[in-house]
């Protein structure tokens, strides 16, 4: 049975304590302080467990800016997340879209599938959370950057009046990200692309495009893609305009070419070949 977390403060974010906290964020930009000072302020807000901090390039491998777990809850956190399913994370493909900056639950911008989708059940409840929120900020560059927020699977999830006030407060954090992480495109180097971006497609689409071509069409790799992200057959449908039916027709090709018979091993395959070419 799930244990409570302690309940969000009272806190009045314009009293000394807020002032003082976000002051202290404000001096350290620039230095070794700064994380610290971040997660200080806001853990004065509400309790969580985790906070991780990601910075996304076009399509080259993401950079960890920083991050508050264990070694061992690293390696699925981090190691494993950047070895190829941050491709298919909601919050990713989310400052893909350039949606703007701000606070968002996972669920609120995650495809409708997500939580049957293959990535949910083989890479997301490995990480054993009960929810993550996350703060996007885009930095000069073309960089944008998400700052998510976790609470571990023996906490409850985060109350609409937690989220309201992490919420209210997200200019805040959007203005100190953006100046502390100023320089976060100069750890991204300039030939780590998995495959040269085209011009109208997604950075999934551009994946399977280079994993699986000759073999699939254009338009196949449009459904594996948007499959892989965990939309039903009938959002496949409603944004390729193409019906249902012709959704499901495409996906029993592509099964057939690969020599596959289900999502689970459509996405082993995929995993599998973008560990190779990382590795």
């Amino acid at each position: 049975m799930a244990t409570s977390p302690r309940r969000a403060q009272k806190i009045d974010l314009g009293n000394s304590t807020w002032i003082s906290l976000v002051s202290a964020c404000i001096d350290s930009i620039g230095t070794d302080a700064f994380n610290p000072c971040l997660v200080a302020a806001l853990k004065s807000i509400t309790h969580f467990d985790y906070l991780v901090s990601f910075a996304y390039h076009e399509n080259e491998m993401p950079v960890c800016l920083f991050h508050t777990f264990s070694a061992e809850k690293r390696v699925v956190f981090v190691e494993d997340y950047l070895k190829g399913p941050y491709l298919l994370d909601p919050f990713f493909k989310a400052c893909g879209r350039k949606v703007e900056p701000g606070l968002y639950r996972l669920r609120d911008i995650a495809p409708d599938r997500f939580y049957q989708s293959e990535y949910y059940r083989s890479y997301y409840v490995q990480t054993g959370l009960a929810e993550e929120i996350c703060y996007t900020a885009y930095l000069p560059n073309s960089v944008a950057m998400t700052i998510s927020l976790m609470r571990s699977g023996n906490s409850s999830r985060f109350s609409a009046r937690e989220f309201r006030l992490l919420s209210s407060v997200a200019p805040i954090v959007n203005s100190l990200a953006q100046r502390h992480w100023v320089d976060a495109h100069t750890k991204f180097e300039d030939d780590c692309s998995v495959q040269e971006i085209g011009e109208k497609r997604t950075i999934i689409e551009n994946t399977v495009n280079a994993l699986f071509s000759p073999r699939i069409t254009p338009r196949e790799t449009q459904v594996v893609s948007q499959v892989l992200e965990g939309h039903s057959s009938e959002s496949i449908a409603s944004r390729l305009g193409i019906s249902v039916g012709t959704v499901r027709i495409h996906r029993r090709n592509v099964y057939a070419k690969l020599d596959i018979s289900s999502q689970q091993e459509l996405f082993s395959i995929f995993f599998q070949k973008i560990k190779t070419v990382r590795s």
